[in-house]
């Protein structure tokens, strides 16, 4: 998250009114850029991680594990560092320090007071041996943020914390039932309090009407509930208007409920940012990574609890999408078209709904019937000089409403800036984004790889960053495709959430990536940059049934290869990944560290070694508290917190966690 604009930030029925002026001007924007920087040329791929960290305050004393709201005072500590500081400074945002050549990792804060971000002070390049500073430079943030924070508090990386929204879960405490959230569950302070992230949190609700309805299904054990009703939701509140949600059915039986924004956006989450050479190399690799988006969730899934009880699913996703969905009734399909101009399939924290590559390999029948687009806006960009399915794209993203608008920003129109155009992009949460140069910057194309779960410890995080970096590298090197209907990827998502899905469910996946002059892991030419291999022609327009393109597997058969399937099988993203490093000049001793990393994902991916997800499960069952009614209560909570540190310092080596790194 970059540096927060300040001003006076418009409720929603005024902002209402602004929203079309915010999208005309979002799309002028958007085609200075395009004019601008089209044809921006970069020497190679640049690539870089954000970490999230969940701050976390231990009572020793009482056996209780709070989350800590004191983002502002740690990262003011951080900024007020002097040697940090002379050295180029850890928070730009608080900071007027040179960071040029400064190998400082930086810290933002996020939308939770008890979050931190953090990334590297500078790009990783292209290099493989590169690769093998990323694990270290993940242990650095930490120690540095851990050497910030009061003795009693620790950075964690856990998707969610276990209680949230459950009795006595922050500190400082605070009354629930603010005016922004409205939340039964959570106070407003806990919220970051720039004026965006309230103004967020209020207009997301005040546009669609009524709280968001988060719901997750309860994991039934032994002596769980029959019909389980959430205990924790209080029916007799009447503070709001929007209190009456759960009388009229918000929280439904056999489900976790929940009804703020926190909830999701408190998330935590590994992306991945990628520099491309150019915008059709940029392109490219949104397409082809968007296929492996919901494979990549189910293989780092890693939050089976939510406000202290089990859930029956493993990931974060749909609980984030439903935390911000401002959609009205009537967009959702619950009420007849009267207001609203269309209705919307998705929320704006979704799954992709578009290609935008100019490949001749992508077929009509692989895009979105259910597409949404504003036309006027769509032609504006095509009168542009913008090209069909990027116009398509933007246009698509433009339907929503902006959710945040500054009075000081309606004044004039400037084209120079960006602000409009990123109050529309910013705020459209899919699980990859394709991000034009900012402005009078060195900074190319890129594409934000999003759908990953954190991971425990800073190894994990490491090996799915180098393991996604290696993959981009493989399908640029030998023109991959990994091309199928987006609403099989849309469907993929949704399998993912699935408890366990990583070893027993299957998912979408095209059987052939290879282009059709070629099959086969690889050539001897490829060079480690953006060329493809091979005679440099354009592959033929595809024929046949699409249908025949892709068939179900599991998340091994995807990563590991199709053990049976001879030369029609698919290779597997890893002997993929292996074979581009055989093509490639790497010294032994980088071969043999990037290997540690591919045998996690391998071990991951065929179901010897545990997912986060299935290891915090197999705690909450196996702890003596635990009374097998899905119910996590304070001192489990305290006790897997505390067993999470300890895995983060030891990554299995001294038997907690071993099944995450070692196997069962």
């Amino acid at each position: 998250m970059g540096l927060l604009a300040q001003g006076t930030a418009l409720a929603w029925p005024e902002s209402k009114t602004k929203a079309q002026l915010v999208r005309e001007w979002g799309i002028e924007q958007l085609l200075a850029i395009w004019k601008r920087a089209r044809g921006k040329e970069r020497d190679a791929l640049l690539w870089g991680d954000e970490i999230e960290y969940l701050v976390v305050a231990i009572d020793e004393e009482q056996k209780k594990v709070r989350l800590s709201l004191r983002q502002a005072e740690i990262l003011d500590a951080l900024a007020k560092d002097e040697e940090l500081g002379r050295n180029g400074g850890c928070v730009p945002d608080l900071q007027n320090v040179q960071r040029h050549g400064s190998k400082l990792p930086v810290f933002h804060p996020e939308f939770g007071r008890f979050m931190l971000e953090s990334t590297p002070g500078a790009p990783w390049g292209i290099g493989l041996k590169e690769l093998l500073g990323v694990e270290p430079n993940m242990k650095w943030r930490r120690v540095i943020a851990r050497e910030h924070m009061a003795p009693s508090e620790s950075p964690i990386t856990m998707t969610t914390f276990p209680r949230l929204g459950n009795h006595d879960t922050l500190i400082p405490s605070h009354p629930c039932s603010g005016a922004a959230l409205r939340s039964q569950f959570l106070p407003d302070e806990i919220a970051n309090p720039h004026i965006r992230f309230p103004t967020l949190a209020a207009n997301i609700r005040s546009r669609r009407g009524r709280k968001v309805e988060i719901n997750v299904p309860i994991f039934r054990d032994d002596r769980t509930a029959q019909p389980f009703r959430d205990p924790t939701v209080d029916y007799d509140l009447h503070k709001w208007p929007e209190d009456d949600d759960v009388r009229n059915g918000a929280a439904k039986d056999d489900h976790i409920h929940m009804d703020a924004m926190a909830f999701g956006m408190g998330s935590c989450c590994l992306q991945i940012t990628f520099q491309a050479k150019n915008i059709t190399e940029g392109r490219k690799l949104y397409d082809q990574l968007s296929p492996l988006g919901p494979i990549l969730l189910a293989l780092t899934a890693a939050t089976p609890i939510y406000k202290g009880f089990l859930a029956d699913t493993d990931v974060r996703w749909n609980q984030i999408s439903r935390a911000v969905d401002d959609r009205t009734r009537e967009e959702l399909g619950e009420a007849p078209l009267s207001h609203s101009r269309w209705r919307v399939p998705k929320s704006r924290y979704a799954s992709n709904s578009t290609y935008i590559s100019q490949d001749p390999r992508l077929r009509q029948e692989y895009m979105d019937p259910d597409l949404i687009v504003d036309a006027a806006l769509k032609q504006k960009l095509l009168d542009g000089g913008m090209d069909e399915l990027l116009a398509t794209h933007f246009a698509h993203l433009f339907i929503r409403d902006p959710l945040v608008v500054f009075a000081e920003d309606l004044d004039v129109l400037d084209l120079s800036k960006t602000d409009h155009f990123e109050n529309l992009q910013s705020t459209n949460w899919q699980h990859l984004r394709f991000k034009p140069p900012p402005p009078s910057n060195d900074i190319g194309w890129r594409v934000e790889f999003r759908p990953m779960e954190i991971q425990v410890t800073d190894f994990e995080n490491a090996a799915f960053s180098i393991f996604i970096v290696l993959v981009t590298r493989a399908i640029l090197s030998f023109d991959l495709n990994f091309y199928i209907p987006i609403p099989r990827t849309t469907e993929n998502m949704e399998t993912a959430h699935v408890r366990d899905a990583v070893n027993c469910e299957t998912f979408w996946f095209r059987k052939d990536p290879f282009p059709s002059r070629r099959r086969g892991g690889g050539g001897g030419g490829a060079s480690g940059t953006a060329t493809p291999l091979g005679d440099g022609s354009r592959p033929p327009t595809p024929l046949g049934a699409v249908e025949d393109e892709y068939a179900r597997m599991s998340v091994h058969e995807i990563i590991n290869g199709q053990e049976s399937g001879g030369e029609d099988g698919f290779p597997g993203l890893i002997p993929l990944v292996e074979s581009y490093l055989n093509s490639v000049n790497v010294d032994v001793e980088t071969r043999c560290e990037l290997a540690r990393y591919l045998e996690l994902i391998k071990g991951r991916a065929s179901g010897r070694l545990w997912t986060g997800a299935k290891w915090i499960r197999h705690f909450v069952r196996g702890h003596e508290k635990y009374q097998r009614d899905s119910v996590v209560g304070e001192r489990i909570c305290y006790d897997l917190v505390k067993a999470v540190e300890r895995i983060t310092e030891e990554e299995g080596r001294g038997g907690v966690g071993r099944e995450m790194f070692e196997g069962a």
